[in-house]
């Protein structure tokens, strides 16, 4: 059992977790591609993100001091959160009243956040349709965003995902020693479900001195029907069928080994 450290005052480690995730559509005609990224708008608008990150925060065990959210034109949302590890200034259960006044943030905020933003994109080339959103969580004490790693993939349609962790910074325990990490940790795939694993294939990169660590996933199982919009992939010639599937299966494995494949 991992022995717990005895801290001089706060824990001043501050522990990020970035998020790309990517769901890959083909959508054939201009109606397809518009219908698509249309659908994508409502389906990740900033009300539904605000729920997400909301959800984020509770599995953390943090408390939200105040909430920012944005849906653009033509098409993308953001949605910021300043959280805070211990409750501020009174319960933050009430939607519309998410945290205490700006004031009391100033002088409470400890650094911590989380943030989404989103991407819908659509090109003629090839019918093929992507949508991507960056997630951050940042935290600092003893609050972790590891905790957050099922759910975030499993709240979006994650065809390839890559996640960045590191921890930044140092603290002090009693004796004034410096410790640049509190916890064990050798890959970001130790804390992914197993289900998560056995759906993923995944790669790590790395560096354990800097206490960066890095994980690529790419979704196993393909099934063509989870990819067409506006058709019914049964309804699609087996040839073309066949030219759609490898299009799709390029475009993850591009953005799986972030190099164009010829």
């Amino acid at each position: 059992m991992e022995t717990k450290l005895e801290l001089h005052g706060f824990n001043n480690l501050t522990k990020s977790l970035s998020f790309n995730i990517y769901d890959i559509c083909y959508a054939r005609t201009e109606e397809q591609r518009k219908a698509y990224i249309d659908y994508i708008d409502e389906m990740y608008n900033a009300e539904r993100l605000t729920q997400i990150l909301s959800d984020v925060v509770k599995i953390i065990g943090a408390n939200i001091l105040n909430i920012a959210r944005q849906d653009y034109e033509p098409h993308g949302a953001s949605v910021t959160m300043l959280i805070a590890e211990h409750e501020i200034g009174g319960s933050t259960d009430n939607e519309e009243s998410p945290g205490p006044l700006p004031d009391a943030i100033v002088a409470h905020l400890d650094k911590s956040h989380v943030t989404v933003h989103t991407y819908p994109e659509s090109h003629p080339y090839e019918g093929i349709s992507t949508f991507r959103a960056d997630i951050d969580v940042s935290t600092c004490g003893l609050i972790s965003p590891l905790k957050v790693l099922n759910y975030l993939i499993h709240s979006f349609d994650s065809d390839v995902v890559t996640v960045d962790y590191r921890v930044r910074g140092f603290t002090r325990d009693v004796n004034g020693k410096k410790h640049y990490i509190d916890h064990d940790i050798n890959s970001i795939q130790n804390y992914l479900s197993e289900d998560t694993q056995n759906a993923y294939q995944m790669i790590d990169v790395n560096v354990y001195q800097e206490n960066l660590f890095h994980t690529k996933m790419k979704l196993k199982n393909f099934n063509l029907d989870n990819y067409v919009f506006g058709v019914n992939a049964s309804d699609l010639d087996p040839e073309e069928a066949q030219s759609i599937s490898e299009r799709l299966q390029r475009e993850m494995l591009e953005i799986f080994y972030s190099r164009n494949v010829e």
